[in-house]
């Protein structure tokens, strides 16, 4: 792997609340037009570690490298420049509830370009058609299903056309089919848009369905034991608690995936 193909750079991180260490010394890289996934078990810093790549948390100790570039040694000007780069999905989904999918979607256009109402709205037709809600622009968030939700809060995501695509627990508070569906629109839309894409999960369905590579965090240690390929790291790891987690049904969701 050389320096090339390499999106996304995190080297000794360490995470922290105060005195209270999160996780430390964890070190992955992220190939361009990959996805990646950040799993383990709840409360072991998956979504802490997303929040320290999107600027919402500082390292304690550490840094975050995008295209060889230090984010944390940027000025304020220079992350808020990478970030709008950047989308982000969050497990609520995080529409404006008083706001229509249109409006929801057409917001970030409206706040960080200054293009034309018609070409904004052309934009947002766009991507809900993207996401499968051709049609559904004047509705609310209230009137739609939790796995419609997530797709707007992707179409969202989107607006920018973002290089990179932050997922944290999208499958969270969906039934199986509505999980599948966005497991399948994360592939087409990597596949598609050629946008790198960071996912924080547990769900192994998703895991063996979506990651080209992964970082696995465990709580016990407060620390990552292993970083590869999930399919490779359940043939091939030893380690008893990255095979404890994946081996939760691992094999029905092995066979599922192919």
């Amino acid at each position: 792997m050389n320096g090339d193909d390499i999106k996304i750079e995190i080297q000794h991180l360490t995470m922290a609340y105060g005195s209270y260490e999160v996780m430390r010394d964890i070190n992955a890289r992220v190939r361009r037009g990959s996805v990646f996934v950040i799993m383990g078990g709840s409360g072991t810093g998956k979504s802490t570690l997303l929040r320290h790549m999107i600027g919402l948390q500082c390292p304690a100790q550490g840094d975050i490298l995008y295209d060889g570039q230090s984010f944390w040694g940027m000025d304020n000007e220079g992350r808020q420049a990478q970030l709008r780069k950047c989308g982000v999905l969050f497990q609520s989904g995080a529409l404006w509830s008083s706001m229509t999918l249109a409006e929801n979607v057409a917001l970030p256009l409206s706040e960080h370009t200054e293009l034309p109402a018609t070409e904004i709205a052309e934009i947002v037709r766009l991507k809900l058609a993207l996401v499968g809600l051709t049609g559904f622009e004047e509705f609310y968030p209230a009137e739609i299903s939790g796995g419609m939700n997530k797709r707007a809060g992707l179409a969202r995501a989107m607006a920018l056309d973002p290089e990179i695509l932050f997922f944290d627990e999208p499958s969270a508070g969906l039934d199986p089919i509505s999980s599948r569906n966005l497991d399948q629109l994360i592939l087409e839309l990597r596949d598609s848009l050629g946008a790198t894409v960071v996912v924080v999960t547990h769900e192994l369905q998703s895991i063996f369905t979506i990651a080209d590579d992964s970082v696995f965090l465990d709580a016990e240690t407060r620390t990552m034991r292993a970083h590869g390929n999930p399919k490779e790291l359940l043939e091939h790891s030893s380690d008893p608690a990255v095979r404890s987690f994946l081996t939760r049904g691992a094999e029905s969701a092995s066979k599922a995936s192919v």
